[in-house]
């Protein structure tokens, strides 16, 4: 087969995070595959033909992908962020291990990307700087109850906890039994980063104390994370504390 498959990370948005490796499969595509608004953050030019979709066929779009390289073509799919952290990556390699067996022939590549825990790390300072977990609250491709066991146990276990996908229009409640479940294992003091859109025009982080943070305003394009008993802010005059998690852990 001449064609082949590159599953490429455009990072949190500002193409400044856009790695030099995956600007360059980009640039030698011939199909881009995706999620429409990732679709729209890669620009038009000749020879590229463009096959945006909805949120919810990440395996029928991956299948697609396999059969333009089965005919030759040279395919990158895209992902915001990093591709194998909940993203398209995953949905690739399942639609090739249930898909034709002459696909598993194809040259296929995974580009990463800045994926949106580690953008919004960067924004406050160090919070990933101990022990971390990251856990989807996205209920459609697992049971609540699973959801629930896992941050269950990476509270009790006191990592910090990035929640991606933590709210949206159909699932309206998540985020708040999360943060619930949250004050159930940490002090109400605890700091809480909602950090949206980061790496965009309309980018907005606010650091909340655990208590406050289960009224506070989020959606699909916000990273919630919620601090260790370790974690500690560093205040500053008329700025924003930076947020670290200490790499040392006492005996």
């Amino acid at each position: 087969m001449s064609g082949s498959v590159t599953v490429i990370g455009l990072g949190p948005g500002d193409p400044r995070y856009l790695t030099p490796a995956a600007a360059e499969a980009l640039d030698t595509a011939e199909d881009l595959i995706g999620y429409l608004p990732y679709v729209a953050r890669v620009p038009e030019r000749p020879g590229l033909v463009r096959h945006a979709s909805d949120n919810r066929v990440e395996v029928d779009r991956a299948r697609h992908a396999l059969e333009l390289a089965a005919s030759g073509r040279r395919v990158a799919v895209v992902s915001g962020g990093d591709p194998g952290v909940f993203a398209m990556a995953a949905a690739l390699f399942e639609a090739l291990e249930a898909g034709d067996p002459a696909w598993r022939s194809l040259p296929i590549t995974v580009e990463p990307g800045i994926t949106a825990m580690l953008a919004a790390a960067a924004r406050v300072g160090a919070p990933l700087g101990g022990d971390f977990c990251a856990l989807s609250l996205s209920d459609n491709l697992k049971p609540w109850d699973v959801i629930t066991a896992r941050l269950n146990a990476v509270l009790a276990a006191d990592l910090v906890v990035a929640l991606y996908n933590p709210i949206s229009r159909a699932r309206p409640w998540q985020l708040g039994a999360a943060l619930a479940l949250a004050a159930e294992h940490r002090t109400p003091g605890t700091p809480v980063i909602l950090a949206r859109a980061v790496g965009r025009p309309d980018e907005a982080i606010r650091i909340l104390p655990l208590a406050e943070a289960r009224e506070a305003e989020a959606d699909m394009a916000t990273l919630v994370m919620i601090g260790a008993s370790a974690t500690r802010l560093i205040p500053r005059e008329g700025e924003a504390p930076f947020v670290y998690t200490p790499r040392s852990v006492a005996r």
